[in-house]
């Protein structure tokens, strides 16, 4: 280990992805196994003294291009079914996403941030998925690497390199999806990335598996929570 905590601290930030209720069981339309019991694991990170810490969110309009209820059976099974998009910024470019049921509308309970989570101690809550005509799973970009607006709140590499961080630890739902594009787009974004092991779920039984295998060929590591670059915060 190189550097104090406080240098590993003063350039770490902490990023806890879309732990919301329509991804936690009981009543979750899009529930992950297990979503709601990685939160006493996010809330220890909560208590370390990182440098920031961000929430992520969805926070879709009720006709979202991905959400079952925007297109007509029989090809609208979620799960199942996928649906072809094309590049806001770039109409030459397409591609293809998953059907899901619809999930984290605007202004509804299942948006919301479960109230397991320490959510006093964010400093930022970043909202994603604004955009109906675009998926956006990474906290980072959307699906074709746009950073726009219409998306999402806020440019979240370009915060984090504002404010000096080096470093993303990250955690929460779901580690196929959500979770690996934010780690896959936060190393692309130069970030050495860390996902902790304890604090995520996934929506397919074999979706960690594979994310892993993605994390490596990227570089990024997974760790757990009592790893020396977690508990060097402690």
């Amino acid at each position: 280990m190189t550097g104090t905590r406080d240098d590993k601290a003063g350039t770490t930030a902490l990023l806890v992805i879309d732990m919301q209720e329509d991804f936690c069981p009981p009543n979750g339309s899009l529930a992950v196994e297990g979503g709601r019991a990685v939160a006493p694991a996010i809330n220890v990170l909560l208590s370390l003294p990182y440098a920031l810490k961000i929430a992520t969110r969805d926070s879709h309009p009720n006709d979202h291009v991905s959400f079952d209820t925007s297109h007509p059976p029989p090809n609208n099974k979620p799960f199942e079914s996928s649906v072809t998009i094309t590049n806001p910024v770039n109409p030459t470019e397409s591609k293809e996403i998953p059907i899901w049921p619809a999930h984290c509308i605007q202004s509804t309970k299942g948006a919301e941030i479960i109230p397991e989570i320490a959510t006093s101690k964010f400093d930022v809550i970043v909202t994603k998925g604004l955009d109906k005509t675009v998926e956006m799973f990474s906290a980072f970009a959307d699906v074709f690497g746009n950073k726009a607006e219409a998306a999402a709140s806020l440019d979240l590499a370009a915060f984090l390199k504002d404010h000096a961080i080096h470093r993303v630890h990250i955690v929460g739902i779901a580690g196929d999806f959500c979770v690996k594009h934010s780690a896959l787009d936060a190393s692309r974004d130069g970030f050495e990335v860390f996902v902790i092991d304890e604090g995520v779920r996934s929506v397919h039984a074999n979706g960690w598996e594979a994310a892993r295998s993605e994390f490596q060929s990227a570089g990024i590591q997974v760790v757990s929570i009592e790893d020396p670059e977690i508990t060097a915060l402690m």
